[in-house]
C-alpha cells in the first residue's frame, strides 16, 4: 500500500486528473487538482508520481519545438508510387496505448512507452521473419517520445530502411518501414 505525504504529485486511477496532496487523514487524500480544485480521495484512488523515473527526465530533455521547426520544412516530391491491381498494401500497425491495451489509465507514462515499444519490436520480428518487405507504424504525433524511441530502436537494425510514411495517408504521424531481403 502506498503511503502519501502532503507536496506529493498524484494522479487519479480512473480518470484524468493530476494534483498535489495538501492533506492526509488517515486512508483521506485532501488534493488540489491541475485546475486548482480541491477534492478529497481515498487512498485507493490514486496513484503516487514519482518524479525520478527515467521517462519523466527524457521528456523534461526532449525539446519538441525542435520536433515541430523540423516537421515544417518542406520535404522534396518524392514520385508518386502507383498502386498496381492486386498489390497487396502494407500491414499498418496502431501503437496509439488505447488500440493496445483495454485499461490503459492506470498506467505510468513508461509503462505506456515500454508497451508500444515491445509491440512494435514484435512486429519487426514478425516481418523479418516471415519476408514481409514493408510495414507502416502509426505513432500520432503528439510530443515525438514514442516516434524518438521507435527511431532508435529502427536504427539497431542493418536490414530495414524508415522514413516518414506517406503524408497525404497519414499525415506526420507514421513511419514506413521497408526490409531489405536477402537473395538466395
Amino acid at each position: 500500500m502506498t503511503t502519501f505525504n502532503k507536496g506529493d504529485k498524484v494522479s487519479v486511477l480512473d480518470d484524468n486528473l493530476h494534483g498535489v496532496v495538501l492533506d492526509v487523514n488517515g486512508h483521506q487524500i485532501t488534493v488540489e487538482t491541475s485546475d486548482g480544485f480541491v477534492v478529497k480521495y481515498t487512498s485507493h484512488e490514486l496513484i503516487k508520481i514519482l518524479e525520478t523515473s527515467v521517462l519523466d527526465l527524457s521528456i523534461r530533455s526532449f525539446n519538441s519545438a525542435d520536433i515541430k521547426k523540423q516537421k515544417e520544412i518542406p520535404k522534396r516530391k518524392s514520385s508518386v508510387k502507383v498502386a498496381v491491381k492486386g498489390e497487396i498494401p502494407p500491414p499498418e500497425f496502431d501503437l496509439h496505448i488505447e488500440k493496445l491495451v483495454k485499461n490503459h489509465k492506470s498506467l505510468s507514462n513508461f509503462d505506456i512507452l515500454s508497451i508500444q515499444a515491445e509491440t512494435a519490436k514484435r512486429h519487426i520480428e514478425f516481418a523479418l521473419r516471415h519476408r514481409i518487405p514493408k510495414i507502416i507504424f502509426i505513432h500520432g504525433v503528439g510530443e515525438g517520445i514514442l516516434k524518438a524511441e521507435l527511431d532508435f530502436m529502427l536504427n539497431r537494425y542493418d536490414n530495414l530502411i524508415f522514413r516518414d510514411a506517406d503524408f497525404r495517408k497519414y499525415g506526420v504521424g507514421a513511419t514506413e518501414i521497408t526490409f531489405k531481403q536477402k537473395v538466395k
